[in-house]
């Protein structure tokens, strides 16, 4: 069995942390998403209908404080995975999900299930684990050097796609996990899931080579963003793969430039919650290296707005010209998040992706 979205050759768009409260903006305007399951659910079935290829969760269990206490209200995203596909048609969703407390044989049969609701749609994006104070809070040892963790996150993947492909009853042993007599049924029609891995770190990028068919990478912008990729492509050619290259971005997207930096300067300056700002970065950078340090110190705005993620801030034709320099760069897609996804997205299929097909980069329609 194919997987369409591995197979896809127009630029693809997805959408992220849409099952956080908040989103990507740490803001404390009373209008910020709720990432409330009613809303989850208008969201996926408006992406459906527009020609969204995906959606990508976060795992989170706990917030990052502040005034907001930001992303304290997340939809696993298992369950969210299973009735957002159950209740769409063409729609993928990947699910995010920590290696280091997640079972591999669950997750197996857990991911399987939900191929059998919606077959070839659903994804996993792996995690090998950065932010502490939540494996504190789960009980679970997170290894501190990360050679240890990617070690981990391989060895968890291997066990996967094991079960996914082998048939019969038989015996794991490894570094991680002992499994004796295991076996799993079913498996993914396929055989297999698209994996995505966000590997920023010498060690994630090492990984993601080997086994991802989508590098999500945080970049400055699309000039940046080139070497980035001919350095992802490079690392999965030379183990004889072709994995595809994707970015986070925020969007604000209005009719006139102006527009949108007033709304941008208004739910990210003026209304930010700076105190969940200052703890997301200082953990991004005591626990993980997705960020160098200059960037952690000039980003702080930028992390406000959506994350920390590179802005697509302007007019219709504005945020259209940028998309299409991350297509030049070698990307194969972006994910998006919005202030109020929704209304947003809705205003963004209208006027964006029509311009986005005159420039060849999605089908006409979609």
């Amino acid at each position: 069995m194919s997987i369409p979205i591995l197979e896809s050759n127009h630029f693809r768009l997805g959408l992220f942390s849409a099952n956080c409260s908040g989103g990507l903006a740490v803001t404390t305007i009373p209008e910020r998403w709720s990432a409330s399951w009613e809303d989850n659910l208008r969201l996926a079935k408006l992406a459906d209908r527009t020609g969204i290829d995906f959606m990508l969760p976060i795992a989170r269990w706990i917030g990052y404080g502040g005034t907001t206490n930001f992303h304290e209200s997340v939809l696993e995203p298992i369950p969210w995975a299973t009735a957002i596909l159950a209740n769409t048609e063409r729609l993928n969703a990947f699910c995010t999900i920590h290696a280091a407390y997640n079972h591999p044989a669950v997750t197996a049969k857990q991911l399987a299930t939900i191929d059998q609701v919606a077959p070839g749609r659903i994804g996993i994006n792996v995690v090998a684990g950065w932010n502490q104070p939540e494996y504190v809070a789960m009980g679970v040892d997170l290894p501190q050097d990360h050679d240890s963790r990617y070690a981990l996150a391989q060895e968890w993947i291997d066990v996967i796609n094991t079960l996914w492909s082998r048939d019969g009853r038989y015996d794991l042993k490894g570094r991680f996990w002992d499994l004796e007599g295991i076996e799993s049924v079913p498996k993914p029609a396929a055989r297999r899931l698209p994996v995505l891995n966000a590997g920023s770190s010498p060690q994630g990028k090492a990984y993601a080579a080997r086994n991802a068919d989508f590098v999500f990478t945080i970049v400055s912008g699309p000039e940046d963003g080139a070497a980035v990729v001919q350095e992802v492509k490079a690392a999965s050619a030379a183990l004889g793969r072709d994995a595809g290259v994707l970015t986070p971005t925020h969007v604000v997207c209005r009719p006139t430039r102006k527009e949108a930096e007033e709304y941008l300067h208004y739910y990210a300056v003026e209304n930010a919650d700076w105190d969940a700002v200052d703890n997301l970065m200082t953990l991004q950078g005591l626990h993980a290296q997705s960020f160098s340090k200059d960037l952690l110190e000039n980003y702080r705005t930028r992390f406000a707005a959506g994350h920390g993620t590179c802005p697509l801030i302007g007019s219709p034709d504005d945020v259209a010209d940028e998309i299409e320099k991350f297509a030049r760069a070698g990307f194969g897609g972006i994910t998006m998040a919005f202030v109020d996804y929704v209304s947003e997205l809705e205003y963004f299929a209208e006027e964006v992706m029509p311009r986005l097909a005159k420039k060849g980069l999605r089908p006409e329609g979609a």
